[in-house]
């Protein structure tokens, strides 16, 4: 029996936790579909396919090295395939060695267990500012830079 979305996003929590990118991305379908509808900056408002989300989740745990994922609650909709998830992760920053605390609001669907679409939205300054990259992102935003 496949997963529901519910068990596929507590799966992709998990394994987010122990930092392991190749099996979230293997939570995806072949050609599911990540969007970020407020990223900003250099991030990619979408990546689509599986081995496009391998790539773009390749260097992750460089960069953040999430440490716990304390609140997480799960929305059902009316579409069986489909939750909202509300979750805030606990962190360090690699590049600087600070904690960060992130809330997120995730839209999943899932067909047969896996990701079709995952809708993430995250605070960008937040993210950046998380990361050490919040000078670079205010440098990027200006005129003509609005998606």
């Amino acid at each position: 029996m496949p997963r529901t979305p519910e068990q596929t996003l507590r799966l992709l929590l998990e394994l987010l936790l122990t930092k392991d990118m190749d099996a979230i991305a293997e939570l995806w379908a072949p050609d599911g579909v990540a969007e970020f509808p407020f990223a900003e900056g250099s991030s990619p408002g979408r990546v689509a396919g599986r081995e496009a989300v391998r790539a773009y989740l390749a260097g992750y745990p460089e960069r953040m090295d999430v440490r716990a994922v304390p609140e997480v609650t799960v929305h059902h909709t009316q579409h069986p395939d489909t939750v909202v998830a509300e979750f805030t992760a606990h962190g360090r920053t690699v590049r600087t060695g600070e904690p960060y605390r992130l809330d997120y609001i995730t839209v999943i669907t899932t067909r047969d267990g896996l990701i079709t679409r995952y809708r993430d939205y995250w605070n960008p300054l937040a993210a950046a500012s998380a990361a050490g990259t919040l000078p670079d992102l205010l440098g990027s935003l200006g005129p003509g830079s609005a998606r």
